[in-house]
């Protein structure tokens, strides 16, 4: 069982930092490069560059996705440190709560097209929305760690379900109307965009979340880590303002 968690979280490491390196490449870097290309630079540039990009970014996606659920099942599950309580045990609740973390991304998808679609709705909608989920968790037993991790892998699932169902079926359209030197969907663009940003917002809280699972130092239980994720997003934002105003020569 060690010798598999080393390999875990070895490939889980690599393929985050492939898949979240081309996120923040695409959001800091390409978002402001791609509009100063006319239409022909962009009929060349685009269907060579981003079908290579998004190749790394989705499978990155998917392996990271993969190995974390590895993960948990090993160290959390397998390992029994889900409970802070050593005579705690699976309740429907816990259960429940625990299929929740993976299976809410469908509900966070209906909450993205609809009521939270404008950004800002999503900031503070998200906000309360962890929040709940995180005193969910602590309702159904969960320790601080188990906390961490299950909200964690929230964020991960909703995030590898914006790459692969939203996001690249999205840019294939997009690349595809660039090559035949079509004006893309407006749909397409807009759609991308929006679950790229979201993905973007939900990564920096979700660095956090992996790296200090294997902590306990954090106080306030589910009120800390809502401050953490509070202030991850508050860093998103500036780091936007700030790439927007990196230029070329």
């Amino acid at each position: 069982m060690e010798a598999l968690q080393g390999i875990f979280r070895w490939a889980h490491v690599v393929a985050g930092i492939t898949w979240i390196g081309l996120l923040y490449f695409f959001n800091f870097v390409n978002s402001a490069f791609a509009p100063t290309m006319d239409g022909e630079t962009k009929k060349k540039v685009v269907p060579e560059l981003m079908p290579r990009a998004l190749y790394w970014f989705r499978w990155g996606a998917a392996y990271t996705w993969i190995t974390g659920v590895l993960l948990v099942l090993l160290v959390f599950y397998h390992g029994d440190l889900m409970f802070d309580d050593l005579d705690a045990t699976w309740t429907p609740v816990a259960i429940g709560m625990v299929v929740l973390s993976f299976v809410g991304v469908f509900v966070y998808d209906l909450l993205a097209k609809t009521v939270m679609k404008p950004i800002n709705v999503a900031f503070w909608g998200g906000l309360a929305l962890t929040a709940v989920v995180l005193f969910l968790y602590q309702f159904a037993g969960f320790g601080f760690r188990a906390m961490a991790i299950h909200l964690g892998a929230l964020f991960g699932t909703n995030m590898a379900f914006n790459v692969w169902f939203r996001i690249w079926p999205a840019q294939q359209r997009i690349i595809t109307a660039t090559k035949n030197g079509e004006a893309p969907n407006a749909d397409d663009v807009a759609l991308a965009g929006l679950r790229s940003r979201h993905n973007t917002y939900m990564s920096v809280p979700l660095v956090f979340l992996m790296l200090n699972a294997h902590m306990t130092w954090l106080p306030g239980g589910p009120i800390g880590l809502v401050v953490v994720v509070a202030l991850g997003w508050a860093a998103t934002y500036w780091l936007y303002g700030k790439a927007a105003q990196v230029k070329g020569f």
